[in-house]
């Protein structure tokens, strides 16, 4: 350990004397006021390019590529004009003076090249926050290269070590296992998006089905992509088995719930009990699903609303599932009339309202029935049949409003409760104000 804080601390003195000598040389203020000159005319010319630039038109015939990238270097604009002024800089002093007096443009050029490359590469990236953290890091490790610093970062980035078990974790162990994880993650997405749009446009598979796939495939090629990633940078999986003890008690006590939504996620995915599309009701929740997660299903309200429901509610809990074996759905609808009305001329009026109704099915005609004779008038029942469960209240609404027509037209009236108050052995006190003029 002394020894790599004495290389440690050899390399900061070399590289403050290099800086030291690089300062106290006029050629440097020459340099750096040229560099600030082309920032100055940078910001001017993008300016002057995104007010004159249409990005949505810009090239429309050219090749794709190409398109792409004139794109790039339009919204990069100022990083474009700044390294090709830095680059004239430097041709003119290379050939006016010694070359080691323009070397700080140099390295400018170089820099700017660098960042427009890397802004071409992760331009087809579509997450702000992997590009971000991409173009830093590539552009940190391209300016060490350019200096000549990167391998004496690698060096001192590797020489601090914590052994764990048979695992030697560095620095630089710990940069490379995170780049090569989140390469792999992104080709794993990339992967299981073509595999999943491939299943989703398969006819031959239920929505069910077609997710249960999509799933497997996503955590099977996460798991290759975590094994790959790590055997890659040299870290030895059997040395991790030292931590399986604390996952499977954190499994057990802290995360068992999460643990608990996938299985019941994978169980509902396979007995097909719901399934994207159905129209089901969970508690006082009716909507259809939308979506099945590994830890929750979506439920659309068709409303703007969207309840998320654990799996393993769906597993332990009861849920009306309308559309499980057959779309069909029975209406029922209860209403009543007073004791004046034929009641057989009553269910047939109601049997033909509801036969009316263009979504009743025409080979299970409704029924009515007299159901209960009852203190304010006689009670009724109508059901009939619609093909899908789908708007299923305004269908009650529409035949109870037709129904409403149907009762006017014939005279046959609704009950409603009626109180009558009778007063004996005289007349209710009532109160009375006598206002006085003034």
């Amino acid at each position: 350990m002394d020894m790599d804080l004495k290389d440690f601390m050899e390399f900061v003195q070399t590289t403050a004397r290099s800086v030291g000598a690089e300062i106290s040389s006029p050629w440097f203020y020459l340099q750096f006021g040229l560099i600030l000159a082309a920032a100055g005319i940078a910001y001017a010319a993008e300016a002057g390019v995104c007010n004159r630039v249409d990005m949505t038109s810009l090239a429309m015939r050219w090749p794709l590529p190409l398109r792409h990238f004139a794109r790039v270097m339009v919204s990069s604009a100022s990083t474009a004009v700044f390294t090709l002024m830095v680059i004239i800089s430097r041709v003119v002093m290379y050939h006016a003076t010694w070359p080691s007096r323009s070397y700080l443009l140099m390295v400018a050029a170089k820099l700017g090249l660098a960042w427009l490359a890397i802004r071409l590469v992760t331009s087809v990236l579509r997450n702000a926050f992997i590009v971000k953290l991409v173009s830093i890091t590539a552009w940190f490790v391209a300016a060490l290269s350019i200096i000549g610093q990167l391998d004496a970062t690698v060096d001192l980035l590797d020489s601090f070590a914590i052994v764990l078990g048979g695992l030697r974790l560095t620095p630089l162990l710990v940069i490379k296992a995170g780049a090569l994880l989140l390469i792999a993650l992104w080709a794993t997405n990339i992967a299981s998006n073509f595999a999943e749009s491939r299943i989703n446009s398969t006819t031959d598979l239920t929505p069910s089905v077609q997710v249960l796939l999509v799933k497997i495939i996503r955590i099977g090629l996460l798991a290759i992509a975590i094994v790959i990633a790590l055997g890659a940078v040299g870290i030895d999986l059997s040395a991790l088995a030292v931590f399986s003890g604390a996952v499977g008690v954190g499994i057990g006590i802290g995360l068992q719930k999460i643990v608990a939504n996938f299985i019941s996620g994978i169980i509902l995915l396979a007995d097909k009990s719901v399934k994207p599309g159905d129209l089901v009701t969970i508690g006082d929740n009716t909507g259809r699903i939308s979506a099945m997660k590994t830890r929750y299903i979506s439920v659309a309200a068709g409303d703007g609303r969207e309840f998320l429901v654990p799996n393993e509610d769906l597993v332990t809990q009861k849920v009306v599932n309308w559309t499980y074996t057959d779309k069909n759905t029975l209406v029922k609808i209860a209403f009543g009339t007073n004791y004046d009305a034929d009641p057989r001329l009553v269910c047939k009026l109601a049997a033909e309202t509801a036969a009316a109704h263009p979504r009743a099915q025409k080979g299970k005609p409704p029924n009515s029935i007299l159901t209960e004779f009852a203190e304010a008038g006689m009670k009724f029942s109508l059901t009939f049949w619609i093909a899908d469960p789908d708007g299923m209240d305004g269908v009650k609404s529409d035949v109870m409003l037709a129904l409403w027509e149907a009762f006017k037209r014939e005279g046959i009236r609704v009950p409603y409760p009626v109180r009558e108050i009778r007063v004996r052995g005289g007349a209710l006190p009532v109160e009375t104000t006598v206002e006085v003029p003034n």
